[in-house]
């Protein structure tokens, strides 16, 4: 153990803890901007700084470790001078129109700044501006960056994807896509993780909350609007409310006060997932379609993105089954439009998504009939649902538990675990199990799946599976790093699998790009933890159970893989 001093308070720690740590330990929290442990230690903002006794300069505390007999200063006047020039500095290369920043209220820089109580820049203002395309679903403002490096480390080393890198040098440094390509030219997988590691507002999601609203004053409109599994888990976390009161039922409510004419559930169209991708791997093992690839999932966008521009000979392993995002909006389009007798041209389908690809996804075309359009109009992530409940200036706590809309009322639990990583998998492999042994399994069965900790073994859960004389191989994995060293393995023939999940964030849709941010935190696997409580207490746990999805087959689809389901429910490339 090695002993020193904070504050003048005596701590013990173990060896090869930096200074932050230790503080942390002792509620002593040290005000940062770039670091995120294990990903971007390298003291680039120098908020962190702290005085060493017998030392005449400060010392960065992200990553120096303690030293026996150390004596730390955290807050002496000599480091809050030097702390407060640093953000003085870095305010003056800043944007700081707050009121009219995503981030204003959720922002590290602005936290620091009040409270080392800055209220005037004494530094002349200068600001970059980089052009953007203001379509594209993600959105980078080059006057708000502050050069802390985050969101190069996030996409280099989670996602291995190198979209950002460092242009210039000394004061002419800034951030910008990598090789001075436009965004849309790289091979950015829209997975948000830059976004949701950014301390400031530099990166956002487009918004198109503005878009909602035009169609909910429109006469003409239907507006119909899906819920995503994963949004339950973390909306209420802006809001401060409890677990228990942050329910699916309150978003209802929510969106039907903002005037959405019908609201569904997501999860309905993910045990209509689960359907045609569970019936698709049955028939492709069954029919010795495997062969040294497996089956891979394509419900999450990101991933489907990435295995098109990094491993493209992979795209015909990918399932042809559409994302639930996208396959309530096909079913909104034909199915209910025919229900309720609305023309599909004056439908507007609206997704409540915890991610930034989804934004991408709803370009897909649908073609149905003499329709011709999307599946989906407008995608929102769960931080666009939130702001447009501060701006109906609705308050939560009044918010009831309200019933999604009938027919496609009803979900399983198998349903609600899809916004967890291995929940598509364990959700698939229930109802796989059914086609091939005519029984249900233990709903448990195919637990192993689940990940026990976040970015636990590389974000990989590997699994085998008994049915009958059938060995299953399965793998799921979360994180797009963790994905391409699983593809490697797979192409190197160190690794044989029958059916592989892939979620494109770490943890899975819980923590997606589009989730609502607590800086420095990672979320994943509590908010997964709560979908398989919901699990656990759902009345049916298998999607082929879903009473509405039964009806939905006996009336328009007759059955998984038909004519019609891969007309609407299946991609076509």
């Amino acid at each position: 153990m090695v002993n020193l001093t904070i504050d003048n308070i005596p701590v013990s720690v173990k060896e090869n803890t930096t200074i932050m740590e230790a503080a942390a330990g002792i509620n002593i929290e040290i005000p940062k901007l770039c670091f995120l442990k294990g990903l971007n230690e390298i003291a680039a903002c120098r908020v962190c700084v702290v005085e060493l006794k017998g030392k005449d300069k400060l010392i960065t505390s992200c990553n120096n470790v303690c030293e026996e007999g150390m004596e730390i200063f955290t807050n002496s006047k000599k480091v809050i001078r030097d702390r407060r020039k640093t953000v003085e500095l870095i305010l003056s290369q800043h944007d700081n129109r707050c009121v009219i920043c995503a981030k204003s209220g959720n922002c590290s820089l602005q936290k620091v700044a009040n409270d080392l109580n800055i209220l005037e820049i004494p530094f002349a203002v200068e600001l970059e501006k980089q052009p953007w395309n203001k379509n594209f679903p993600l959105i980078r403002d080059s006057s708000k960056c502050i050069k802390c490096m985050r969101c190069i480390q996030v996409c280099d080393k989670m996602q291995t994807l190198s979209v950002w890198d460092l242009h210039g040098t000394g004061a002419r440094t800034t951030v910008n896509v990598t090789g001075y390509k436009k965004i849309e030219e790289a091979d950015c997988s829209l997975c948000g993780q830059c976004i949701t590691h950014c301390p400031v507002g530099a990166l956002s999601e487009r918004d198109d909350t503005s878009k909602f609203w035009d169609a909910i004053a429109d006469p003409e409109k239907t507006v119909v609007v899906q819920i995503a599994p994963a949004v339950r888990t973390a909306w209420g976390e802006v809001f401060g409310l409890k677990d228990k009161d942050a329910t699916v039922g309150k978003i209802v409510d929510a969106l039907k006060k903002m005037g959405a004419d019908y609201v569904f559930d997501t999860s309905f169209s993910a045990d209509l997932t689960i359907m045609e991708e569970a019936n698709e791997f049955v028939h492709r093992y069954t029919n010795g379609l495997i062969g040294d690839r497996p089956m891979f999932t394509s419900c999450c966008p990101g991933w489907v993105r990435f295995a098109k521009t990094q491993f493209p000979r992979m795209a015909k392993s990918l399932s042809t089954a559409k994302s639930p995002q996208q396959m309530f909006g096909a079913v909104m389009k034909s199915y209910f439009a025919e229900k309720i007798g609305v023309n599909p041209e004056n439908m507007v389908s609206v997704s409540i998504m915890p991610c930034v690809a989804k934004k991408g996804e709803r370009e897909m075309e649908l073609f149905h009939g003499e329709y011709a359009g999307h599946d989906v109009d407008i995608a929102l992530t769960t931080r666009e649902l939130t702001r447009m409940i501060r701006a109906s200036h609705i308050d939560p706590k009044s918010l009831e538990d309200v019933v999604a809309d009938r027919p496609m009322g009803d979900y399983s639990g198998a349903g609600v675990i899809f916004g967890a990583t291995g929940g598509v998998m364990e959700a698939a492999l229930r109802t796989a199990y059914s086609i091939i042994k005519k029984e249900n399994p233990p709903a448990d069965a195919f637990k192993p799946v689940r990940s026990k900790a976040f970015q636990e073994n590389d974000g990989t859960v590997e699994a085998k599976f008994k049915i009958d004389d059938i060995e299953l191989n399965i793998a799921v994995v979360s994180g797009l790093g963790n994905t391409r060293k699983l593809i490697n393995k797979i192409e190197r023939g160190e690794a044989k699998y029958d059916f592989v999940e892939v979620m494109a964030c770490p943890g899975g849709c819980v923590g997606g790009g589009g989730q609502p941010v607590k800086d420095g935190y990672e979320l994943a696997f509590n908010r997964g933890k709560k979908l398989y409580f919901l699990d656990e207490n759902s009345e049916i746990r298998y999607s082929h159970e879903n009473k509405d999805i039964i009806a939905l087959y006996d009336e328009y689809f007759h059955k998984p893989l038909s004519h019609r389901a891969h007309e609407l429910l299946h991609v076509h490339e």
